[in-house]
């Protein structure tokens, strides 16, 4: 049986962390590690999983974890998990996520071995009806703007039910097997504390040689930008302009050459989902 680390960050928002946590419990098919790396929690966090530990135990899986006793960022905490995984496959997941089909990791898997890919990253839709798509795949404009494919649309959009090669993926969900840390390393800690770390992790393994692939016969559930929400002195316009930049300067010479979508379909939509704390989330 394959073994899966799921590599989870924290940062508060507990009630999102059990969801996350109580769908993980439900895996099928894979010998699965969960491994948390909680960037210094203040609401409860570490003692969520501390309840967990023996409920994975139980299940035949386990739970591991790394406290940081402060916000490190994102790649640098997700670098510590891979660090701490042992599995065959590495999948990053943020807190937001619920996976409600067990198969998720096995068919993540599956999708990876038949297209001998490098990455791969499931139908992220929103978790409340109608689950409409939120990221089908990332896609780069030869001006470097960035589209999250099918935002927006039913989830029954036929044009997203067809696995496909794809530009990059988002790391709310994305699988990737253990030699491919080996060879490319992990997140680069210069996109810290947080955006587009994960689009440059997919232009590293592009750049060498390997296919990132977006998987719509696995769906996910993801709230967005929850980990990151509140975070104290996160000023997030101003990470996405100063990190956008340095995503363009280091591989303008691979998307400007690519088939990406054109700029005026890479415009940001606002979707308005109900939070688990009862607020209205954009």
């Amino acid at each position: 049986m394959d073994r899966v680390s799921a590599i989870v960050l924290t940062h508060n928002k507990r009630v999102y962390t059990q969801a996350c946590l109580e769908s993980l419990l439900a895996t099928a098919g894979v010998e699965l590690e969960v491994v948390v790396v909680d960037n210094g929690s203040t609401d409860g966090t570490p003692a969520l999983l501390e309840e967990f530990q023996p409920r994975f135990g139980r299940g035949g899986f386990s739970l591991r974890w790394h406290r940081n006793p402060a916000n490190v960022g994102c790649s640098t905490a997700r670098n510590q998990g891979l660090e701490m995984a042992y599995g065959e496959y590495c999948v990053f997941l943020d807190n937001d996520v619920v996976a409600p089909d067990s198969g998720w990791a096995a068919g993540l898997i599956r999708a990876l071995q038949e297209e001998e890919a490098a990455i791969v990253g499931p139908k992220l839709t929103y978790p409340v009806p109608p689950h409409l798509i939120q990221c089908a795949g990332v896609g780069v404009s030869r001006n470097g703007r960035v589209q999250f494919r099918g935002r927006g649309e039913p989830r029954e959009t036929a044009q997203y039910g067809r696995r496909r090669e794809c530009q990059a993926l988002i790391s709310a969900c994305m699988m990737f097997p253990g030699w491919l840390y080996e060879e490319i390393g992990g997140l680069d800690e210069a996109f810290d504390p947080i955006e587009f770390e994960d689009l440059d992790f997919c232009y590293r393994a592009r750049a060498g040689g390997h296919r990132v692939i977006y998987e719509p016969a696995v769906e996910v559930h993801h709230w967005e930008s929850v980990t990151s929400e509140g975070t104290v002195r996160l000023p997030n316009t101003y990470l996405i302009i100063k990190h956008g930049m340095l995503f363009k300067e280091r591989w303008r010479h691979m998307f400007e050459r690519e088939d990406g979508p054109p700029d005026e379909e890479c415009r940001w939509k606002r979707i308005e989902v109900p939070s688990l704390e009862g607020k209205r989330r954009r």
